[in-house]
């Protein structure tokens, strides 16, 4: 794949058109009071994985509407009795559930806690998810794929129901006994990235605790742009609905931009280290970049550049983005960040 977006040097000062919906912060507080409002309810069964250096649990917590909601706690079984570990909660991508019991412990075994969050009524490619999503907008006109669900309001949106999901997984981690709920660190590539960014923004001033964002190659972010620009998957799905109903653009744009990474990255707090491949055609530079370059720039007694923030850029790939070379990355990062 060429080149095919914004030089390098335009990307790092692009900025999106879009710009936050005056009630964007009371329409979350609003979810969240919501959601919270329901018991936490995590529960954390130990389970085999085969594995003799890991300790597995089976995690169920209460997601958004009190629903069940999936996941792994990954510990190293080496751990002292007592201490508390700093826990990455990770995110997947597109399409991926949780995956099986051992299929990715890689935070584990870099000795964090790694909580795995499953996708509501997702895993259905890539990794096997066991979370499904019983809204009853998941039932409404809607092209395949996620993307246009419950597109109809903002009440119903697929992607409401993901956030809160993902809020309320870091409470879910900083109930377990072996975790430290001071040093929560978000990560998750694609999708996965844009949730972080997501989550980065919604426990900034509403849940203490989250320390780093990593989201790598993030989804999510510029809507109005990667409509336009994208040549696959998934952004298209919003633009294949849109060929057939014509006359919902500027709905759909109003609809999104209240789940618009960028919209959210300015109000996050924590320090972050984004990646971004200068030939995606999934999650387009310009969108990654428009996503980096509001962050935090909204934060009280931020600088003029914002939060504390890295970007990493891979010049010559596409989706997949820096891959092991990114994780060594990250690894570095925290280890620096927590001293």
């Amino acid at each position: 794949m060429p080149l095919f977006d914004l030089p390098l040097a335009q990307l790092r000062s692009y900025t999106s058109d879009v710009t936050p919906p005056e009630d964007l912060g009371a329409f979350w507080d609003a979810t969240l009071e919501e959601a919270r409002a329901f018991p936490l309810n995590a529960a954390f069964e130990p389970v085999e994985n085969h594995l003799t250096v890991i300790d597995t649990f089976d995690v169920t917590f209460s997601g958004y509407g009190g629903a069940p909601v999936k996941g792994w706690l990954h510990l190293p079984a080496a751990r002292e009795d007592g201490t508390r570990l700093p826990v990455v909660v990770h995110y997947v991508g597109y399409s991926g559930g949780r995956g099986l019991v051992n299929q990715d412990t890689r935070w584990a075994q870099a000795g964090y806690a790694h909580f795995i969050m499953d996708t509501r009524g997702q895993g259905y490619g890539g990794t096997l998810g066991d979370t499904p999503d019983p809204h009853p907008s998941a039932g409404d006109v809607a092209h395949a794929g996620l993307m246009t669900r419950g597109l109809a309001k903002r009440e119903d949106y697929y992607y409401r129901r993901v956030y809160v999901d993902a809020f309320r997984a870091v409470e879910a981690a900083q109930a377990h006994p072996a975790v430290d709920p001071a040093k929560v660190v978000l990560a998750g590539v694609s999708q996965g990235g844009g949730i972080v960014v997501a989550t980065a923004s919604l426990t900034a001033g509403r849940l203490d605790g989250v320390i780093a964002a990593l989201p790598d190659v993030p989804f999510l972010q510029d809507f109005p742009r990667a409509i336009d620009i994208t040549p696959r998957g998934p952004y298209p799905e919003i633009a294949q609905f849109l060929a057939r109903h014509r006359d919902r653009y500027q709905h759909a744009l109003g609809v999104l931009n209240y789940f618009d990474g960028v919209n959210l990255a300015r109000y996050a707090t924590a320090p972050a280290l984004y990646s971004v491949a200068q030939m995606d055609d999934i999650c387009p530079p310009s969108t990654v970049f428009a996503s980096f370059n509001a962050y935090g720039s909204r934060t009280s007694g931020a600088s003029s550049t914002g939060a504390a923030k890295e970007i990493e850029v891979y010049r010559f790939n596409n989706h997949e983005g820096g891959q092991e070379h990114h994780w060594i990355r990250q690894l570095q990062y925290l280890r620096k960040l927590l001293g």
